[in-house]
């Protein structure tokens, strides 16, 4: 089989007349070149060059095989081309995510994506954490943003499915009604103890395996039933409750950043517990690269500190 390295001597003697030419555009010596030329005719099994006075030109044949290098060498440039484009982020990417994180983190995302990967073109579907891994199992999805409560963490999927990429750990804070006895002096930013909202009226997320599920922990570590007075899943309107009295709420940070609280309610962390919502996307496990879906994952994680 013909060399394509020596095939590229032949194109380039055809195209600048003398090999030390081709020698100073290739950064080659003569002698080496003309070893290279020597070695290519050897392997065609026919003349390819003939003596011109103090000069080489090409013979018929060499006329007809710098032909073939010609589009030999085009396609294997374009080939390269092709592989090199494959790290591209490029084509759609379906990103399922729940509100707050969309809002907060997804939306920024989708705006640098837009300037840095023009061929990227990354479609939002709010779903919640449950309805987000059922559309990525069912392939209405790339990419599945979920999270869970560390007090009632939930098993991880099985590492051949999907692969897991942390994204953030969102701090869980009580959302109490400005003024409230339990709020500690203005300014301090004090730990509430959740014993003395024992008797409070509870705000939580319908999900029994959500919010739900992480206030009644919660409230058990500190030796109480919580009375459930609301179930509401709209943060907004979570907050809302709130300041007008009709409850207490734990609320991630997130929540504050995607609908400010206002001065009608003011966010505390809990006494003696560390409350979180562990955020990470789910993507499914492939053997080989993919950049698009890499690229809006890195464009989802924080910066580094």
């Amino acid at each position: 089989m013909l060399d394509p390295a020596r095939l590229l001597l032949l194109r380039e003697l055809a195209d600048r007349g003398t090999m030390t030419e081709v020698a100073a555009a290739l950064g080659h010596t003569s002698s080496a070149v003309s070893q290279q030329l020597a070695v290519l005719e050897r392997e065609a099994g026919v003349p390819l060059l003939e003596r011109a006075g103090r000069r080489v030109r090409l013979t018929p044949e060499g006329v007809r095989l710098v032909a073939h290098a010609r589009i030999v060498l085009r396609a294997l440039e374009t080939a390269e081309r092709d592989l090199r484009a494959a790290d591209t982020p490029r084509g759609p990417v379906d990103v399922a995510c729940f509100s707050t994180f969309a809002a907060v983190h997804l939306l920024p995302a989708l705006v640098t994506a837009r300037e840095r990967h023009p061929e990227l073109r990354i479609s939002l579907h709010e779903l919640e954490p449950p309805e987000a891994l059922a559309a990525l199992r069912a392939r209405r999805c790339d990419i599945a943003v979920r999270y869970g409560y560390n007090l009632t963490p939930e098993p991880p999927p099985a590492p051949e499915e999907f692969t897991v990429h942390p994204l953030a750990a969102d701090p869980v804070l009580l959302a109490l009604p400005t003024g409230h006895p339990a709020e500690g002096r203005a300014g301090d930013v004090p730990a509430v103890d959740l014993r003395e909202l024992a008797d409070e009226p509870w705000i939580v997320g319908s999900r029994e395996d959500g919010s739900a599920a992480l206030a009644r922990r919660a409230c058990a570590l500190a030796g109480f039933v919580p009375r459930i007075a609301h179930a509401v899943d709209d943060y907004h309107l979570v907050l809302r409750m709130v300041a007008h009295g009709l409850g207490v709420a734990l609320v991630p940070q997130l929540v504050a950043r995607a609908h400010d609280p206002g001065h009608a309610v003011t966010l505390r962390p809990v006494l003696g517990v560390e409350l979180t919502r562990d955020v990470h996307a789910l993507a499914h496990a492939t053997p080989g690269p993919r950049p698009a879906v890499d690229a809006v994952l890195a464009l989802l994680r924080p910066p580094a500190p």
